[in-house]
């Protein structure tokens, strides 16, 4: 039976995506020489909610109505499944129950419990200021670079990066600014910030502000976390294709693309040099930074760095004798390690599913890695492409739209209905012994 909890976040993303796909095939809303189809704008607008940034059409023969359509997607989607969760338990004359107190309280820490409200104005107002200063930044070098409609690709892009979308009205993404090191630093900031949630953006203001003396133990783990894997990414890609992809550009040409290069797998979905000419080696690293995605609570999506953290901690470190795991001067408990692990199992689950059906449907025509980087990068909600999505048949943009929702919202919701179910046992099941490795 479906939870009242999961049949509420399914049907408000679905409706907002039929209504964003209505609203993408009225006749004002493409330029394009011949009528949008429907799976089309289906397709557009779950890439756009779900905040993946995968085209099947360029976002550029949209009309001005059209990209504004697509910019509020972007944006409803882009505040996440955490603000959604918030606003559902802090409805008027809504009570809060159990379950959904213990769910958003695990994503909120101990805030949630004083006043969930202030948290929605928190999150509010944090995406918007941090938006208006990427628009800011945006438009004054947009405007001195002479690009049509400054002002809109401002704004555009700075949504567009702050909740990890890859949308671009561009027909290239950013590969016309490569070199543009305003444009290349501000837009990942954005997709940083995006990524690291809006719990460590709270913690973060409270230190500053001298509220709080030190940040919390999540925001510690969530920044060590994104600092390891922006440096190996950067490193990564910077000595792979030092005489690759970037052979034709100077030093810090090569620097700033690499750094760009390891913050968009992060669910960010822009490029400034085009993921077809990676080499296969770099092509692995992308593939891992699109699987781990970015932070919980935030803009980004993938199995997030928490989840990869206690797994590798629980891979390296060991297990004390009840089985929690000490890191840092924390304990992490062996029923927390038990939810990272689920998640990796149900994501590696769910990916091997989507890119076995994929590779029935476009195998043929299509190669083992660019199909398996496509259903990553769709699951992630990444939108990184190695230059297949326009050509997928009608059945595969089907399978890859389901990829991009179940990316998003699938995890989450597996989630509250499992707790929803919940019965509290009053005997207990006799321990067994199971023989690993």
């Amino acid at each position: 039976m479906i939870s009242a909890e999961k049949f509420s976040i399914f049907s408000y993303f679905v409706s907002v995506i039929l209504l964003g796909a209505v609203m993408l095939s009225l006749p004002w809303a493409w330029t394009g020489p011949s009528r949008l189809p429907f799976i089309d704008a289906i397709f557009t607008s779950t890439s756009a909610v779900c905040v993946t940034g995968l085209i099947v059409v360029d976002t550029a023969q949209f009309s001005l109505f059209g990209q504004v359509i697509i910019l509020l997607l972007i944006q409803f989607g882009g505040l996440g499944i955490v603000t959604f969760a918030t606003l559902y338990v802090a409805m008027p004359r809504r009570r809060v129950s159990l379950v959904n107190r213990g769910i958003i309280k695990d994503m909120f820490v101990d805030e949630v419990e004083s006043n969930p409200r202030l948290i929605i104005r928190g999150i509010l107002l944090t995406t918007l200021a941090i938006e208006f200063l990427g628009f800011l930044v945006l438009r004054h070098r947009f405007k001195l670079l002479e690009v049509d409609g400054y002002a809109f690709a401002a704004a555009f892009h700075s949504i567009s990066a702050f909740c990890n979308a890859g949308f671009s009205t561009f027909s290239d993404s950013l590969l016309g600014f490569a070199g543009d090191w305003t444009i290349n630093l501000m837009v990942m900031l954005l997709i940083v910030a995006g990524g690291l949630g809006f719990v460590v953006h709270q913690d973060i203001g409270r230190v500053f502000m001298r509220t709080k003396r030190r940040l919390s133990y999540h925001s510690n783990i969530v920044l060590f976390m994104t600092g390891v894997l922006l440096f190996v990414g950067f490193a990564a890609f910077y000595l792979i294709e030092y005489d690759g992809v970037y052979a034709g550009m100077t030093v810090p040409q090569k620097v700033v693309a690499a750094l760009f290069q390891s913050v968009t797998p992060r669910t960010a979905g822009f490029e400034t040099v085009a993921q077809s000419s990676l080499s296969l080696a770099s092509m692995s690293v992308v593939l891992f930074l699109m699987f781990t995605g970015g932070s919980p609570g935030s803009t980004a999506g993938g199995v997030k760095t928490t989840t990869m953290f206690m797994a590798f901690a629980s891979a390296f470190r060991g297990h004390e004798e009840d089985g929690t795991i000490v890191y840092r001067g924390g304990a992490l408990s062996p029923g927390t390690v038990a939810k990272a692990f689920s998640v990796l199992a149900k994501a590696f689950f769910i990916v091997a599913t989507g890119f076995l059906a994929l590779l029935a449907l476009e195998g043929r025509k299509t190669g083992f890695g660019d199909l398996l980087f496509e259903v990553i990068s769709a699951f992630g909600t990444v939108g990184l492409s190695r230059g297949i999505t326009a050509g997928l048949e009608p059945a595969s943009k089907v399978l890859i739209i389901a990829m991009m929702f179940i990316g998003r919202v699938g995890l989450f919701a597996m989630a509250i209905s499992r707790g929803s179910d919940r019965v509290e046992r009053f005997a207990e099941f006799p321990r067994e012994s199971l023989l690993l490795g």
